[in-house]
């Protein structure tokens, strides 16, 4: 583990001024009960259904959210403007000591070796399996780059094979609330 030194002027970094004024999220008070007691949610606006986040076309609502929101990002973006550089460079630091061609323990089960690998540059991993030994040809039963195209949330969950390994049911979720919709894919045709 390395030491990590910040070489900053601190000083001249907050004497920074801006003319972007920091946004304030509006207060909207609202009554919430629940078990015979009251309380009062001012930013209970903010809150969105799954419905209204994955519309092509936000409700009013939605866009007052994405309003505040980018009000916010626009602020960060300002304030933190002179470190714009250091960042990069941090960014980079950590990047480069994250292995990019990663691959799990191989686990054995029922004749053949499971593992997920990663392949540089992607955010998702392969799910493969190899029969009999790690040294037979790769077979990839989920292949996460190509699943997650087109989607702005992706993640795998869970993973069973059958007993006669030809069937494997695994949870996809696409909105970031751990709902997965069940999949069931034949690994024999593909399918």
């Amino acid at each position: 583990m390395g030491i990590f030194i910040l070489n900053m002027n601190i000083s001249s970094a907050q004497n920074q001024t801006t003319s972007m004024k920091q946004p304030i999220a509006k207060k909207k008070p609202k009554k919430l009960l629940k078990h015979e007691d009251v309380r009062i949610d001012n930013y209970y606006w903010m809150k969105l259904s799954d419905d209204q986040k994955n519309e092509k076309s936000p409700d009013d609502q939605t866009q007052d959210v994405l309003n505040y929101l980018n009000a916010e990002n626009d602020y960060l973006q300002d304030k933190m403007a002179h470190t714009k550089k250091f960042q990069e460079e941090l960014f980079e630091e950590i990047v480069g000591r994250i292995k990019q061609t990663d691959m799990s323990v191989p686990l054995k089960r029922k004749g053949y070796w499971y593992y997920s690998r990663f392949e540089k540059g992607q955010d998702y991993s392969l799910n493969c399996r190899k029969k009999g030994s790690m040294d037979a040809k790769e077979e990839i039963l989920l292949n996460g780059p190509e699943m997650a195209k087109g989607h702005s949330y992706f993640a795998i969950g869970g993973r069973s094979i059958s007993p006669d390994n030809n069937l494997m049911i695994y949870g996809v979720d696409l909105v970031s609330r751990r709902q997965y919709t069940l999949r069931i894919k034949n690994l024999s045709t593909g399918e």
